[in-house]
């Protein structure tokens, strides 16, 4: 009998331990840890509502801050969280499970026309990206003393700042950054992982 289902009973064993280091893989990655509470905020979107850190609560989220007018790092940054996106909803886990959030900290010229143009050309998905712009003050004291992410305005009107994406987890907890070397793969798998805890 055991002659007869010998590679049977192999093959069993070997989907046995293959799970088993699965399980303890997955089971034994330190959590991410806490970094501090989001604060709350309230600012306008694209069709010009109303959007605070209550209405995003739910749901993974990915923190950035650009400037429309950009030609240096936020186009970049955006193509990569296009990327992140597009990986999300292959599996199925973008606008149900996770959300981006984009702050613009130039309101004089990022009208709503302008985010949205910007957004578009990220083939950004409006059900689970939001891009928003409020007082530009108030927009660099939230990503000062939420994130630790700097912006600088020169008076020639100039910015420069942190090119971090930040993740947050569905309670509105800060809980890691990104620098630009990440790529998009990590992150989303990051983003995944903290959307199953």
């Amino acid at each position: 009998m055991l002659r007869k289902y010998k590679w049977t009973w192999i093959l069993l064993a070997i989907c046995v331990i293959l799970a088993g280091y699965l399980l303890v893989d997955t089971y034994s990655k330190p959590k991410i840890p806490m970094i501090r509470p989001v604060q709350n905020f309230s600012m306008e979107n694209v069709d010009g509502k109303t959007v605070t850190l209550q209405d995003t609560n739910g749901k993974v989220r990915l923190f950035y801050f650009f400037f429309a007018q950009c030609t240096d790092v936020c186009p970049l940054t955006t193509f990569k969280m296009s990327q992140i996106q597009n990986l999300l909803k292959k599996d199925g886990v973008f606008g149900k499970d996770a959300s981006f959030v984009s702050i613009s900290f130039d309101p004089i010229r990022d009208t709503r026309e302008e985010i949205k143009k910007f957004g578009d050309k990220f083939g950004a998905d409006y059900s689970g990206w939001y891009f928003l712009r409020g007082d530009e003050k108030k927009t660099a004291e939230f990503a000062m003393n939420t994130f630790q992410f700097i912006i600088n305005k020169d008076r020639d009107g100039n910015f420069a700042h942190s090119d971090l994406i930040a993740l947050v987890d569905r309670e509105g907890n800060y809980r890691k950054f990104y620098k630009s070397d990440v790529s998009a793969e990590e992150i989303a798998a990051e983003v995944e992982r903290l959307a199953k805890e």
